[in-house]
């Protein structure tokens, strides 16, 4: 397994941003996964009038490595306008815990300032499909 490139998910991440759909909160966010491999899937957010039916930049990277067959990742990366480094949401670092494990991620904003942290200093004590085998076990 080769070395993440994460200059090259930065870029991949900060290119896909510019093509996000957020007429409601102008927050636009790029997410790039790259696999085991070295191939690079990204997503952006996509905002709805209904706002509950919005999907982060995250998810829509995993899902659409998912759709491809992709298993095995090694990191993320996750590209944002803001001074401060945004960090998933709840929501998506529960996706990335259950479909990239303890994988690295890498914080960016446009001012070229970034940050790489596991998974798990994200998500700590997380929830997987380890509890529900147990439960499946209880008489």
């Amino acid at each position: 397994m080769s070395e993440l490139d994460e200059g090259k998910l930065i870029e991949a991440a900060r290119r896909v941003r510019e093509l996000s759909v957020a007429p409601f909160s102008n927050f636009k966010v790029g997410a790039a996964v790259e696999t085991e491999d070295g191939k690079i899937y990204t997503g952006c957010n996509i905002e709805s009038a209904s706002y509950g039916l919005t999907v982060c930049a995250e998810r829509v990277a995993i899902w659409k490595a998912l759709s491809e067959g992709e298993r095995r990742f090694k990191g993320l990366a996750v590209v944002t306008g803001t001074e401060q480094l945004t960090p998933p949401c709840g929501t998506c670092r529960q996706i990335i815990w259950e479909f990239c494990r303890d994988t690295t991620v890498v914080l960016a904003n446009l001012n070229g300032d970034s940050q790489t942290v596991r998974m798990s200093e994200l998500l700590p004590r997380a929830f997987d499909a380890r509890f529900l085998k147990e439960a499946t076990r209880e008489k």
